[in-house]
């Protein structure tokens, strides 16, 4: 397999700690991530329900990847105590229906040769496993590598310059040993725009907030169908010189597919609200169980007892932006119609944005259950099943990958991982326990790790139970 990378531009998240309350569920998670489209709707309301589909139409079920109903989706999750959020205002309508783009075809050589002359990589494409590089022979030039399959995520770096990277040294970020200071937010902002344009995102919204050491980085949430993106960002690395030193994002534009009747912001909020309660009062078995005695109280007592449920968490959202969040639909990048919370949380913290389906839910399909594929390396073992990975973390060589989830305590864990250069998939199996053995029904927080083979780099981590990506703790 290739051993090229994947990256996504990232930003630092708010997470809350899951606190080790017994569940019969991970609750699937919310999109914490700082950003967000600044395109408003303008109708409002106190609510917003779902509306027919435009007559004569038909969509297929949408399956979304990880999706259950009264969740979000993607990277972090909600306190599993509960968390209410309460509008600031009335919240808009949005429109009545809005369609699922996706990420289809294939890259073609021209594509990449386009984009490799607006970074100026010089070198003709030529493909190297299921990617696509430009690079000089020698590698000693910069370097771009794009996925030959849709989206077509790309990768760049650049040559590194100055009289301090030794040959065989990799220089740090900003292409040069020596460093320096960031250039102002304007500039690098005025630094991405050609590149911007060559890809047809110059009215993507910017942010370029982010620093690495030396380098800024200018986040570009693009614009589809008229409506603002989330999660699909471009990320451009600005050196301290004003050069272009890395980036990531994705090349071929999504497809416009079938139309949904969607829900407004309102409703959406309700649904949200719901998941959120449901998060921290299930225990495994259910609470119909006689009372402990006095002083054995467990946290499986507290979850179904709501006299000893710690209060839920009331959070602000500021406002609701009708848009295109990225979701896995089958395993396949889509943006789905979905509405854009902006966050406002207490003691000063930034705001940031949380995001839900907008898709009127009886157009929602279940996720597929998977089911493990016997190999002559791995003989399917007696009912052994996914686990969805909530998190990961690498060691300092990239190669070893650990991998968080919940799941009970009797059985023991391994991980497996299918690597190609877009992405690393994570399959979680399980070894349930001998059949006579008693066990609790609990679940506890489980680590496991498996060893790449080759460094994760910037390849994005996915759980191969659910297609979804899997956040770095």
């Amino acid at each position: 397999m290739s051993s090229s990378t994947e990256p996504g531009p990232t930003q630092d998240t708010p997470r809350r700690r899951r606190s080790p309350l017994v569940v019969a569920s991970v609750a699937a998670a919310v999109l914490l991530a700082g950003g967000g489209g600044a395109y408003l709707a303008t109708s409002a309301s106190d609510g917003g329900t779902a509306r027919p589909a435009a007559e004569g139409t038909n969509p297929p079920p949408l399956v979304l990847d990880g999706h259950t109903e009264g969740s979000g989706i993607a990277p972090g999750e909600p306190d599993p105590r509960g968390v209410v959020y309460r509008a600031a205002g009335d919240l808009p309508d949005g429109p009545e229906a809005a369609p699922v783009y996706r990420a289809q075809g294939a890259v073609g050589a021209d594509e990449v040769a386009r984009l490799a002359r607006a970074l100026g990589v010089p070198g003709t494409p030529r493909l190297d496993g299921d990617a696509w590089k430009v690079a000089e022979k020698d590698g000693s030039g910069a370097v771009l590598q794009v996925g030959k399959e849709a989206p077509g995520t790309w990768t760049f770096g650049a040559a590194p310059t100055g009289d301090d990277c030794g040959k065989g040294t990799r220089c740090p970020a900003g292409g040069s040993a020596s460093g320096g200071r960031p250039v102002g937010e304007d500039a690098a902002k005025r630094a991405a725009a050609p590149l911007l344009k060559a890809l047809g995102q110059d009215a993507a919204k910017l942010d370029a907030t982010q620093v690495m050491g030396s380098v800024r980085v200018v986040n570009a949430d693009p614009v589809v169908g008229g409506l603002p993106t989330y999660g699909w960002s471009t990320g451009i690395q600005v050196g301290p010189d004003g050069r272009l030193v890395g980036g990531s994002g994705r090349l071929k534009e999504p497809v416009r597919g079938a139309e949904y009747p969607v829900i407004g912001a309102g409703e959406a909020l309700k649904l949200l609200n719901a998941g959120s309660a449901r998060d921290g009062r299930v225990g495994i078995g259910g609470c119909a169980t006689p009372a402990p005695l006095e002083g054995e109280a467990t946290e499986r007592d507290v979850a179904c007892d709501p006299e000893r449920t710690p209060a839920r968490e009331t959070v602000t959202i500021g406002k609701a932006v009708f848009g295109l969040a990225a979701q896995f639909t089958q395993g396949r990048p889509a943006l789905v119609p979905s509405w854009l919370f902006e966050v406002k949380p207490q003691g000063g913290a930034l705001p940031f944005t949380i995001t839900y389906p907008a898709v009127s839910p009886e157009h929602l399909a279940p996720v597929p259950t998977p089911k493990p594929t016997p190999t002559a390396s791995r003989p399917e073992l007696p009912d052994a099943s996914g686990r969805q990975a909530e998190s990961y973390r690498v060691d300092g060589s990239g190669r070893k990958l650990t991998v968080t989830f919940w799941a009970g305590v009797c059985s023991t864990y391994t991980a497996e991982a299918e690597e190609s250069a877009a992405q690393v998939k994570v399959t979680v199996v399980e070894s349930p326990p001998e059949p006579e053995r008693y066990c609790i029904a609990i679940a506890e927080e489980q680590t496991v790790t498996v060893t790449l083979k080759a460094p994760l780099g910037d390849r994005e981590v996915v759980d191969a139970a659910t297609g979804g990506a899997v956040p770095r703790k």
